[in-house]
């Protein structure tokens, strides 16, 4: 039985829209365009799948405005400066870093769970494991209630 022949369990609706969101933060890196015209862009894309459109929006809109906190968040538990990431790493680390902190509806376990899985799709080959650590570090940082409830 070939890789092909096996059927993927289809994509949640809150998945796909974290993968259009880490597209269109990765356009932003490389294009540098605004997150309304980003935005309008892939949205006006054929063929998107079923996705959290709101979701989407409050990801890509509010990473892409928050970068520069983000980027504070983030610094301390990496291993070089942002500059020195993969775009794809870049990208799914800003994405979990304001999912984190800025969506604690979300238990932290699924928003680290997600970007790791992002980081396989698109990512490098060992970078998923990067993007466990630095958000694993991360996590009790800005879920301080989060990880108080675990005594």
């Amino acid at each position: 039985m070939s890789e092909s022949d096996v059927k993927k369990a289809p994509v949640s609706p809150r998945h796909r829209a974290r993968e259009l969101a880490l597209q269109g933060v990765y356009q932003w890196q490389v294009t540098g365009k605004d997150a309304a015209e980003i935005e309008k862009q892939l949205l006006g894309e054929k063929n998107l799948g079923r996705f959290d459109k709101p979701l989407f929006s409050k990801l890509l809109r509010g990473a892409l405005s928050m970068h520069e906190d983000m980027a504070a968040l983030l610094s301390p538990h990496l291993d070089r400066p942002l500059s020195e990431l993969s775009p794809v790493e870049f990208s799914v680390l800003l994405l979990g870093a304001f999912e984190l902190s800025q969506h604690i509806d979300v238990p932290y376990k699924v928003v680290i769970n997600e970007a790791v899985e992002l980081a396989k799709t698109f990512g490098g080959t060992d970078g998923h494991k990067y993007v466990n650590g630095v958000l694993d570090k991360l996590a009790p940082q800005v879920r301080t209630v989060e990880f108080s409830k675990r005594g």
